[in-house]
């Protein structure tokens, strides 16, 4: 667990940067730092790792003031994830990775090894070892970074806007690696971010500064776009808001009835939608008319809502998105299973509000 009690950071020339921060990281849960440019959140996350020292009041890691240790021993325990990686562009990816076991005395074997598994942790073919940092993409660079950070297996992990500087594809893809890890190690993550979606999808509890370093509110995610506390918060988490809200109710929707056609066959002759699947009964597109179900006329089928486990928002998507009007939802193995309407899923969000009104 991370404590701030009431920290302040004042520079030399009279700037605060962190004004009187009093918040809780709880432990194994992700943490979002989150707000515009100049609001403290990266001053407030290096604090922690003592790279910023702070002015005043005390940063509690499982109770120990950090101010009081030495410095390097406490970076030793505490992995941190920058943007642009910052790997050493003389070291191969294997031993970027095993760089802090390096720095504790492992063996080099031992480090190596830890490496190579960690390598695979975060999708890194082995093949990349002995490549250098120069001869991989943006994204791939980020997974040498978290592995890095990961190496010694520190309780916490720092991440200053690791994934703002790769396209939005990329970081779409490296956030949920970042969930799927989380969902396996449990750390006690803080991730700094000027992004409110990538708060959001990432954050067990999101805390939004404004300018001059000041908190703002400080919630779980469903909560700060249900109920933002002024209207600081409520311009920041933007206008639409109720759109993202979705993303935390949860409801059992009727499944409508689908019409399918494998792949490979031929046109029957119906003329409406038709969503083509596989041997598996996987969703593989849409045709329309006359149109075989062949690779050639597929026409893309939109997100997919996974019955048990999606949200409204994600069924509304699904909807939204398919060329048909229905959205396609999937079980958990991703076969199709029926179809979701938008009607069914404003009519779950009306029941959803009732219920929240009476509780």
């Amino acid at each position: 667990m991370i404590e701030f009690r009431g920290v302040t950071k004042r520079f030399p020339d009279g700037t605060v940067a962190v004004d009187d921060l009093s918040l809780t990281v709880e432990q194994g849960g992700v943490t979002v730092f989150v707000g515009p440019s100049g609001c403290g959140k990266t001053t407030s996350l290096r604090m922690i790792n003592r790279m910023i020292e702070p002015t005043s009041g005390a940063i509690l890691v499982d109770g120990d003031d950090v101010t009081r240790g030495d410095p390097a021993k406490l970076r030793r325990g505490i992995g941190y994830v920058i943007q642009q990686a910052g790997l050493f562009p003389h070291r191969t990816v294997l031993d970027n990775v095993a760089t802090v076991p390096f720095l504790l005395g492992w063996s080099r074997k031992r480090a190596r090894a830890r490496a190579a598994e960690l390598m695979e942790m975060v999708g890194l073919a082995p093949e990349m070892a002995t490549r250098y940092p120069v001869q991989l993409s943006g994204g791939q660079q980020q997974r040498v970074g978290v592995a890095r950070a990961l190496a010694a297996d520190p309780p916490i992990l720092l991440m200053d806007e690791p994934f703002s500087a790769v396209d939005p594809v990329v970081r779409e893809s490296l956030q949920d690696e970042l969930l799927r890890l989380q969902g396996e190690l449990g750390k006690t993550i803080v991730f700094v971010t000027h992004d409110i979606d990538e708060a959001i999808k990432l954050g067990d509890r999101v805390a939004v500064f404004r300018v001059g370093g000041r908190l703002a509110q400080y919630d779980e995610p469903g909560v700060l776009l249900a109920r933002p506390a002024d209207g600081f918060v409520d311009g920041f988490v933007g206008r639409d808001r109720g759109y993202r809200g979705l993303g935390f109710l949860s409801d059992e929707l009727p499944l409508g009835e689908l019409p399918t056609v494998a792949l490979g066959e031929a046109a029957n002759g119906d003329t409406g939608w038709r969503l083509v699947v596989d041997a598996e009964l996987r969703p593989q597109g849409w045709i329309t008319g006359e149109a075989p179900a062949d690779a050639e006329h597929l026409v893309p089928g939109g997100t997919l809502y996974e019955v048990g486990s999606g949200s409204l928002r994600s069924a509304l998507d699904a909807a939204l998105s398919s060329p048909s009007g229905q959205g396609v939802a999937v079980d958990g193995d991703g076969r199709v299973v029926g179809s979701v309407s938008a009607d069914d899923v404003l009519a779950a969000l009306a029941d959803a509000r009732r219920e929240q009104a009476a509780a």
